[in-house]
């Protein structure tokens, strides 16, 4: 394990204990024990299944998870910082804010689920389905969300950027509930229609569903604790929307053309009905007959209709052009880059646009 994620998880620890003992509710064994339950799903995004045995294997199950999003304000706070040395209490508000983005999409994840009617994420199954949770899990999600500013109000109250990042936090969480209601409107249970989707309806989706918080959120809160005004950094947000549009269109493409013993899952984008960047593309290029293939096969779960999707995504070399979306893509988010006045944001900019570029995974 990283130095650095040996500390972020280190903080986990901390953050948990603080949460179970917080001084506004008085405890219980039984709700104490409940809380105890939901936190550590967060901390691969509530990905594995708790039990007896995943208890004592929690921080083996730690250190395998990605925690990106957490990660990424550390990693940008040094840079910011240009090499500094940083002080214990730095490296603890950075890894606490990483943190926070975690809660943060742990609660969005929960609800999302259930919205979905999905039964498992990674393999494992979603929180609402296990034993005697079912619609608790709205609850539990309600405080996962909580807990970001009890953590806010813990350990940033006295400095002078706690009510920016308290004003960070609602936008985003605004953008992102607001790109949630552009999906679920776009693909209303039981109304599958194709003509919906649009590559501006895709880019819209993408932009507030995942882009603020999975890019944007981290940097801002890097800023924010170097003693920055996010006032004066609006192209540094716009680039890393860039990026988060680009990552999920990445997504999209290895949902159908990745490995998945890399990926690490099977993708079902084309059962699921989404609204993928391959599935717009495809639109767009196809002829009348081609479109009515898509109308008669996308969306169902019959192994031979996602066949035939495949087969008509490569007839019309999606793969093609995916590779000069992802080409021009990076041209456009280097150049907005290499125009920004400050070489330590370019620092911070490039090193996100470098752990994305051509990943396979």
């Amino acid at each position: 394990m990283s130095e650095l994620k040996s500390e972020f998880l280190d903080v986990f620890s901390v953050l948990k204990s603080e949460l179970l003992n917080d001084p506004a509710f008085e405890f219980t064994d039984d709700t104490r024990q409940w809380v105890e339950r939901v936190i550590p799903h967060l901390s691969l995004c509530y990905f594995f299944l708790f039990s007896p045995v995943a208890l004592g294997c929690l921080l083996i199950l730690l250190s395998t998870g990605k925690l990106n999003r957490g990660l990424s304000v550390i990693d940008s706070y040094k840079i910011l910082n240009q090499g500094r040395e940083l002080s214990d209490d730095e490296i603890f508000l950075a890894c606490a804010l990483g943190w926070c983005i975690e809660w943060f999409q742990a609660y969005f994840l929960v609800l999302d689920d259930m919205v979905d009617g999905c039964h498992t994420r990674r393999g494992q199954p979603c929180w609402f389905r296990l034993p005697k949770v079912g619609m608790i899990a709205v609850n539990d999600g309600l405080i996962l969300r909580n807990q970001i500013f009890r953590i806010l109000r813990k350990h940033f109250r006295g400095k002078p950027y706690y009510v920016d990042l308290l004003d960070l936090f609602n936008e985003v969480e605004f953008q992102t509930a607001s790109g949630q209601m552009i999906d679920l409107i776009t693909t209303l249970q039981g109304e599958k229609d194709l003509s919906k989707y649009s590559l501006s309806i895709h880019r819209r989706i993408v932009q507030y569903k995942t882009a603020y918080y999975s890019f944007y959120l981290p940097v801002g809160c890097a800023l924010l604790m170097a003693g920055e005004n996010l006032e004066n950094h609006t192209d540094v947000k716009n680039a890393l929307v860039e990026m988060g549009i680009y990552f999920q269109v990445q997504d999209d493409f290895l949902d159908c053309f990745g490995d998945p013993e890399v990926i690490g899952k099977v993708g079902t984008d084309i059962e699921d009905f989404k609204c993928s960047w391959l599935v717009v593309k495809a639109l767009e290029r196809a002829n009348e007959e081609q479109k009515k293939l898509l109308y008669e096969n996308y969306g169902k779960a019959d192994q031979a209709c996602v066949a035939k999707v495949k087969e008509l995504y490569k007839a019309l070399d999606i793969q093609g052009a995916f590779a000069e979306y992802e080409s021009k893509c990076y041209e456009k988010i280097t150049k907005q880059i290499e125009a920004y006045p400050s070489q330590t944001v370019q620092a911070v900019l490039k090193s996100f646009l470098a752990k994305i570029y051509k990943r396979q995974k």
